[in-house]
């Protein structure tokens, strides 16, 4: 059994190959968490060409600092959500500066409620990509088909305990959208110190 602290193979393979300047390791990673990027990006922005500069800044940075990222501190996927999320935050925070010194409605109160909302819904978007299947099916159900416990559980073919188990763990999941970031998350990052 692979002791618990140690990384995952693909991540720490991963990251020897962007130090080694591999561009096909920049093509899969992108292939693989592109989407991923661009959506937290585009949940924090609510704006599609401004997530899509987000993206690029990622991968960009990615790239140019393969060795920011320590694949015993967390998952690769956890690390390249935690610098998206920070990018989004800043561009976001900046924007709604720049809006406030040109004379724009509102006020840095404002702002910070909209900065810490986007900050919320993208956690959120992340716990739910990242939970596991059957806790996320049972909250697809219970949510977007307004489904209760017993409906879940006979769409899922699961018994009506397992149906509460999983919805009650994927909404304790997601009821920490509101806490601090995920363990392992660098504080440069906007984890925990």
């Amino acid at each position: 059994m692979a002791k618990k602290d140690a990384p995952p193979r693909w991540d720490r393979r991963m990251q020897q190959r962007l130090a080694r300047g591999e561009a096909a390791a920049l093509g899969e990673l992108y292939d693989r968490f592109a989407s991923l990027v661009h959506g937290l990006a585009h949940r924090v922005l609510k704006d599609e060409h401004a997530a899509d500069c987000v993206t690029r800044e990622v991968f960009v940075h990615v790239w140019q600092h393969p060795d920011a990222y320590d694949p015993r501190q967390s998952p690769l996927r956890t690390w390249i959500a935690a610098l998206t999320h920070r990018l989004a935050v800043q561009r976001l925070r900046a924007a709604g500066t720049a809006a406030l010194a040109e004379g724009g409605p509102g006020t840095a109160d404002d702002l910070e409620h909209t900065v810490r909302h986007a900050s919320v819904a993208a956690r959120a978007d992340y716990i739910v990509q990242a939970m596991p299947t059957p806790l996320r099916a049972a909250l697809e159900l219970a949510y977007f088909q307004r489904r209760d416990y017993r409906q879940t559980a006979a769409d899922l073919g699961v018994t009506e305990d397992e149906a509460r188990r999983r919805l009650r763990l994927g909404l304790q999941l997601l009821s920490t959208a509101h806490d601090a970031p995920s363990p392992g998350v660098p504080p440069e990052y906007g984890g925990a110190a």
